[in-house]
This record gives structure tokens, sequence and C-alpha cells, in this order.
């Protein structure tokens, strides 16, 4: 038995949720369902890069679509239905899941493409799976949530679903080397969540991302034409952060992406090397629509 199924044991005694309680009525009780139609969920902060992973539970940050499940519908994190085969719904369980759609390292354009179509592609959809990682509006710490993941997925005994693998490690050595084997196979990065983390929506220090380079979201305000080489298509995007911060991003864009670039009032995800004094990130470079919007 390893340290986490240890772990995970003794906290799998301490359950007291119940998983057949839909993620909108556990958020209700607490007082925090949103205005909109958007689910309230956890959302991941940046991780200090010398972080000690003490306390955490550790797995791959995944390039797919957030989704999700309160029991009866499949979401985008915009609230709007997920146009999924039926077949794909009727294979979730009962009990409220958050989870990414995810078709594989370096695949997010064309599971982005899969789940986007109002007509569901059985055969794209075959080529993807939710993975679980965490009970929304659940109780419990996320030691025990994660248990209870393991125990659910086990149980529904469905090819569409698997729970995240979930590890502890030691030491800042043994993350950096978990990080670099990641990116390496063409992942993404890490998620590191406190195990006595109870859950919470938004942002906040018991969940963070690690990354090569960081990454955040901006909303395009306006296309700038090319020069040169790119004179008849889009050079740049002028965007704005949600603290309001204006800048431009004119890297990381394909041909086609240029030809075609996010429209006005989308969001967008950039990567960047940190922010300047007056919080304008270093060296933006364009990685891909926000999945926000989807």
């Amino acid at each position: 038995m390893t340290v986490f199924d240890t772990l995970c044991s003794r906290r799998r005694a301490m359950a007291c949720v119940a998983l057949t309680w839909p993620a909108a009525r556990c958020a209700a009780a607490r007082g925090t369902v949103p205005a909109s139609n958007a689910p309230a969920l956890a959302l991941l902060s940046p991780a200090p890069a010398d972080i000690d992973p003490s306390g955490y539970l550790v797995s791959e940050k995944l390039d797919g679509v957030r989704a999700f499940w309160d029991g009866r519908q499949l979401r985008f994190r915009s609230g709007r239905p997920v146009p999924a085969p039926a077949w794909f719904i009727q294979a979730l369980p009962p009990i409220a899941l958050d989870g990414e759609l995810w078709g594989g390292r370096g695949r997010f354009d064309v599971v982005s493409g899969t789940v986007r179509r109002s007509a569901p592609d059985d055969a794209g959809w075959r080529a993807l799976r939710l993975m679980v990682f965490d009970l929304p509006g659940a109780a419990g710490d996320f030691a025990t949530r994660a248990a209870q993941i393991t125990d659910a997925v086990r149980g529904a005994s469905s090819a569409v679903l698997s729970a995240i693998e979930q590890t502890l490690l030691p030491d800042h050595a043994a993350l950096q080397r978990r990080l670099d084997s990641v990116v390496r196979g063409g992942g993404e990065g890490l998620v590191l969540h406190r195990a006595d983390a109870l859950w919470a929506p938004g942002r906040s220090q018991a969940l963070l991302k690690l990354k090569p380079v960081q990454d955040a979201e901006a909303k395009v305000l306006a296309h700038e034409r090319g020069r040169g080489r790119l004179a008849d298509v889009m050079g740049a995007l002028r965007v704005r952060t949600v603290d309001g911060v204006e800048f431009r991003v004119g890297s990381g864009f394909s041909d086609e992406q240029r030809r075609q670039p996010p429209p006005l009032g989308s969001w967008i995800t950039y990567t960047h090397r940190g922010l300047t004094p007056t919080g304008v990130p270093r060296f933006a470079s364009y990685l891909r629509p926000h999945d926000a919007e989807l």
C-alpha cells in the first residue's frame, strides 16, 4: 500500500458527504450560487517556483476542456450545456463532478473542436474521457474527496470516466523531477491541491498550478493589422486582463489563426514570463482560446 493509499483509507473513514447531492444544491446551502448560469468552481492560482509540495496532492495539469457535471447535466465553465452524445451522458454517475474533457496530451484543438459541435461526432467523443479532479460542494478535505472520486469512478465502471492520479511528493526536488518528466512528455505542468483543503469556489492558495511558463486570460479588444509578411492578416491582438491591464499579444499564432483571429470580445489564454513593475505581462504569447468561453 502506498503512502497515498494509506492517507486515502484514513480519510475515507471520515467521509460524511452524500455523493448524490448535486453541486448546485450544495452551493445553495453555502450561499455561493452565482448570479449567472456559470457554475461556481474552484480555480487555479499560480504556484511559487520554489514551492514545497509537503501537504499537497500533486497531479498533471491536463490540456483539455473544463466540464462540470451536476448529476443531471454536463456544462462548460460558461454554463452552456455540453452537446455530448446521449451514450456519454448516460455513462456518468448521479453525483456532482468537476473535471476535464481530455483526449491525450497536445490535443486541445481536437478536443475543443469535438466538444463545440452542436451535432455530436461519435468517433470524436469516443476518444474523450471526463478526467475527474474534484467533487464540487462536497464536504470533507481534498484527501477525502480524492478517495471518494476513486471509489466513484471504480463503481461507475465507465470507459468515459477516469480519476486524475493524485500523488504525494516529499520535497521540491521530487516536484521538479515530476514537472520535468511531464513537460518532456508533452504535458503542460502540474496541479498542487492542499490535502487538507475544504472545497470552495474561486481562486485560493489551496489550489495551484506549476508550469515552466505562466499563463493567464485576457479579453480581445482589437485586431491590429500586420506588417511585411503579415500585411494582409492580423499582426497582433490588443487585449485586456480582468485587472484592466491592456497590452498586445503578437506571437504564438499559426498562419491560419492570423487569417481567422479570435473574435472581438472573446477570451484567450496567453503565456508570459512574469510581470513588469506596471503589471504588463513579459513576452506574452498566444496559447489558445480560453475554455471558459465554451
